[in-house]
């Protein structure tokens, strides 16, 4: 098994005391999680312009107001297989303010058809959902 550190930029969109986040499952804890939508950042790309293109790939979103947060390490176990990931974390707005209305949205990650839906910061801080990486929340304004 090869065994590579993944890098990825993901965007922390933030209305209030909501998360935009997608829906995640993992088969083997048989458990839903959640975390910021982005991807992976392709060699001599930016990690800006990694965010910008993953967001109008997956849901056809422009972003406004991108800043620097910094960058988490992420060692983790998804579906049985041990997972490391070094994530430049952005925050940012949508430009379409169509997106601050919706309730949830359906898109294609590669095959595999993925959720994106609005979550109160309640339902995390309950221990109700799961996010990832855990210290996400940490770079939310205000999230109690």
């Amino acid at each position: 098994m090869s065994k590579k550190i993944r890098v990825l930029a993901l965007g922390l969109i933030q209305d209030q005391n909501r998360l935009f986040l997608s829906q995640g499952y993992d088969s083997v804890k048989q458990e839903n999680f959640y975390r910021a939508l982005g991807g992976g950042i392709d060699f001599g790309e930016q990690s800006r312009d990694a965010l910008q293109r993953e967001f109008l790939e997956e849901i056809q979103a422009t972003l406004t107001n991108i800043q620097y947060l910094g960058c988490l390490e992420n060692l983790f176990v998804h579906n049985g297989k041990p997972g490391h990931e070094i994530v430049q974390l952005y925050k940012c707005d949508f430009a379409d303010p169509k997106f601050y209305q919706i309730e949830q949205l359906t898109f294609k990650e590669g095959k595999r058809e993925k959720i994106a839906l609005w979550i109160p910061f309640e339902r995390i801080l309950s221990g109700e959902l799961i996010l990832y990486p855990e210290n996400f929340l940490e770079y939310c304004v205000n999230p109690k």
